[in-house]
């Protein structure tokens, strides 16, 4: 196998781990989505271990399923991005911090700004995970009472990105001279106003902040419908994505990548990184007891609620012991409505066995020993089903220590992942190069 690709790893860390029963597993801690003293120890575990980046997902509702699934969840509290990330930033020198910000419901000028100040104060190692928000009820919380439609959410993003990134070019990296004999602080000739005016968006600029560390913060992208991927293809460095097997995984790495081909975009400017469900046993045995375990503290309320969101459907009040009906298309997550479907014709399973599948956790899964994980690791890397992964933790601490300090120095031990940080930024972990100012004569390389 040839070992001159590395592998990427960003650790999916809002909520801390996306499975259900996660906070009632033995051992972990019922707060810990909601505990900086704990989320502080995580992330320097993460730096420690090399991670590329912290990734922090988020939500803009909580009333988003009924009261009896919600008492249940662990997600229903957690900090704002922007907070908890500057705050990490202060306790970590090296490790990349990739926070979700919504362009549906947010403005630009803002994005840019706190990206931009983000990226300061870190040093360079921010990250947007552009998202259009696929949960209709967080319409609700931004005076709408209907969610934009799919299509047209990815519109507005595309739009969004390109004031966005202008914004961040308002200024010329050399534009604050700061000149005390002749008390000229910034020249003149080297800012930008921006002045869009689109379908969709009217930005004057400049922004208020100079130009980011990084040139422009690094950029992820989550959609994996033909709209979401062809906005990833135009604009993200990086993809998270829910691949369950490595099969789908090739498959969507050459669709992407060919899709940068298309575009002239160099195909090592986007990395691939799909979710990872990782569960770290000293034997196979021990690992497949310890996911048997951590299922069972899936309560069939929050089992039938996560379901209802993954279909965009309300299916709560169907026989739990009888098939998927036919399920209309909404305006929600195309991809994921899709995937279950599929899961429930293709194994014939109950809307019981899905609600459990769904409320645990229902993508890519590793299971087995340090050294079986890194084989499919290495698998999905040399095959290009992936150029790394962005890891989730069964539960907190023990499965991310058990990531940390055996998984990775096995990685490690077959030269597929660094033993220590060769840069200082986010884009330099990565292998991205710092676009140009679009304005003052630089190559974004878009």
């Amino acid at each position: 196998m040839s070992r001159s690709r590395q592998l990427h790893l960003g650790a999916f860390m809002r909520p801390v781990s996306l499975h259900t029963g996660a906070w009632r597993f033995p051992g972990a801690y019922p707060d810990a989505n909601f505990n900086f003293a704990h989320l502080k120890r995580f992330v320097q575990t993460l730096e420690k271990a090399c991670f590329d980046a912290f990734f922090m997902a988020d939500h803009l509702a909580v009333l988003n399923m009924p009261v009896n699934a919600l008492k249940r969840s662990h997600t229903a509290t957690s900090f704002e991005p922007f907070t908890l990330l500057s705050a990490l930033a202060a306790v970590t020198e090296r490790i990349g911090l990739v926070g979700t910000a919504s362009t549906t419901f947010d403005e630009p000028y803002h994005i840019a700004r706190r990206f931009a100040s983000l990226d300061h104060l870190s040093n360079g190692r921010a990250g947007w995970n552009l998202v259009t928000t696929s949960n209709p009820d967080a319409a609700l919380n931004f005076g709408r009472e209907e969610h934009m439609e799919h299509d047209e959410r990815y519109r507005r993003a595309r739009e969004f990105y390109d004031v966005v990134t202008g914004l961040w070019d308002s200024w010329a990296d050399d534009a604050f001279v700061r000149d005390v004999e002749s008390g000229l602080f910034f020249d003149p000739e080297k800012l930008h106003v921006l002045d869009h005016k689109g379908p969709y968006l009217s930005v004057r600029g400049p922004l208020n902040i100079a130009r980011p560390v990084q040139g422009w913060p690094v950029v992820v992208q989550a959609g994996s419908s033909e709209a979401g991927k062809q906005v990833a293809a135009e604009t993200a460095d990086a993809v998270f994505t829910a691949q369950p097997t490595l099969a789908a995984g090739k498959r969507f790495y050459a669709d992407v990548k060919g899709r940068l081909d298309r575009l002239g975009r160099p195909r090592d400017h986007l990395k691939i990184l799909p979710g990872a469900f990782v569960v770290v046993g000293d034997s196979h045995d021990e690992a497949l007891e310890k996911r048997a375990q951590l299922d069972t503290f899936v309560h069939y309320d929050s089992g039938i609620a996560s379901l209802s969101i993954a279909l965009g459907h309300d299916v709560s009040s169907f026989d739990p012991d009888g098939p998927l009906p036919e399920i209309p298309e909404t305006n929600a997550s195309r991809t994921s409505r899709e995937r279950v479907v599929e899961w429930a014709r293709a194994e014939q399973l109950t809307i019981r066995q899905l609600a459990q599948r769904v409320g645990g956790y229902s993508g890519l899964q590793m299971t087995g020993t340090p050294v079986e994980i890194a084989d499919q690791m290495e698998q999905w890397l040399v095959e290009e089903g992936s150029d790394g992964f962005n890891v989730m933790f069964p539960y907190l601490p023990a499965g991310l220590d058990d990531f940390a300090g055996k998984v990775v120095p096995e990685l490690q031990r077959r030269g597929i992942f660094r033993r220590e940080y060769e840069g200082t930024t986010l884009r330099d972990h990565l292998g991205l190069p710092r676009p140009g100012n679009r304005f003052f004569g630089g190559d974004p390389g878009r």
